[in-house]
């Protein structure tokens, strides 16, 4: 249910940033994975015709404002993206000032299509295997333009990058609030393995944190934008290949909850090595990396679900497969062919 406070609000925001002419058209929660995300459409009063569509990402009140509940750093980073001509949202309107909402916002342009959930995509997209794995090898496709993105010159001061041992550090925190012992002992055996395999050079540039098509948005079987930006950074860029191989990897789920048609993960690393144009010995590592993420941040979102705080029953689908990405990044780190 939207709070009809918000609802005030943004009809007062979009009466001083688009015009007294225009008036709110409509508005819909999003299942957006940080913050608050709201779908609103605008039009101009005494007309029936929208004319403008967006979305508003604002953070939790009373939350910490860092990483992926700090929506406000997004903008400089979505802006320089978008002014490179990437697939990624405008952003009109972004601002630290809390006078509208009471917290820091972006307001983005809403871009055509819906994405890819991997796992149970929604019911307008086929399961056919060729169409979808032309899906999958979009999304890899894209990702080299990503990583040549001149972020020293377009997005200067914008963060500094992150040192990778302090990328794995900080995922102990959240995996020690597994609910099931055993995940805790696997989670401290890769933890160790990855810092003591650590690559010691690697590209580093923006990444997205996140990369795998259920991020990207699809409209007529065709790649139409790249959304959800909250874990993006400055950093070793290898982790995104390594994120949608995870996703790919068969060895990582279960009959009940697995990715639907991926293409082999050999090919994802083929196409994005030639995109790039080079080869990178260290993608099995970043592999290894991103499954150890994705168990830790499950370790946490299992608990939070079992214990009502926050219901996401998909949670309780990914409980299945924790162990199996433990065991996976393990594997890989042991033996990179593997």
């Amino acid at each position: 249910m939207i709070d009809p406070q918000l609802e005030a609000n943004l009809q007062t925001f979009i009466h001083d940033r688009i015009g007294a002419d225009h008036e709110l058209a409509g508005l819909h929660e999003s299942d957006g994975h940080a913050g608050l995300t709201f779908l609103f459409e605008t039009r101009r009063k005494g007309t029936r015709d929208v004319d403008g569509r967006y979305v508003l990402k604002i953070p939790p009140k009373g939350v910490a404002r860092r990483g992926n509940t700090d929506v406000y750093r997004q903008a400089p980073l979505l802006r320089a993206l978008h002014g490179a001509g990437l697939p990624v949202p405008d952003v009109p309107w972004a601002d630290e000032n809390e006078h509208w909402f009471g917290v820091p916002f972006i307001v983005m342009e809403r871009l055509p299509g819906r994405v890819f959930f991997v796992w149970d995509p929604h019911a307008s997209f086929t399961r056919d295997k060729e169409q979808t794995e032309r899906l999958w090898r979009q999304c890899v496709d894209v990702l080299p333009l990503i990583h040549r993105f001149d972020w020293r010159s377009r997005l200067a001061g914008w963060e500094a990058p992150q040192p990778l041992d302090e990328m794995i550090g900080r995922w102990r925190k959240v995996y020690l609030h597994a609910p099931e012992p055993h995940w805790i002992t696997q989670a401290e055996e890769v933890e160790a393995l990855l810092l003591k395999t650590m690559p010691s050079s690697d590209p580093i540039g923006v990444f997205h944190g996140d990369y795998q098509p259920g991020n990207c948005l699809y409209a007529d079987d065709r790649m139409t934008g790249i959304i959800d930006w909250e874990l993006a950074g400055i950093g070793a860029q290898l982790l995104d290949i390594g994120w949608l191989m995870m996703a790919a990897d068969r060895h990582n789920w279960v009959d009940e909850w697995s990715a639907i048609h991926p293409p082999p993960t050999a090919e994802l690393r083929e196409r994005y090595e030639a995109g790039m144009g080079r080869r990178y010995p260290d993608i099995p590592w970043f592999q290894a990396f991103a499954g150890f993420r994705l168990a830790s941040i499950g370790c946490l979102n299992v608990k939070l679900h079992r214990r009502g705080q926050r219901h996401d029953p998909i949670w309780e689908m990914m409980a299945l497969t924790l162990s199996n990405m433990f065991e996976r990044a393990r594997q890989l780190l042991l033996d990179p062919k593997a």
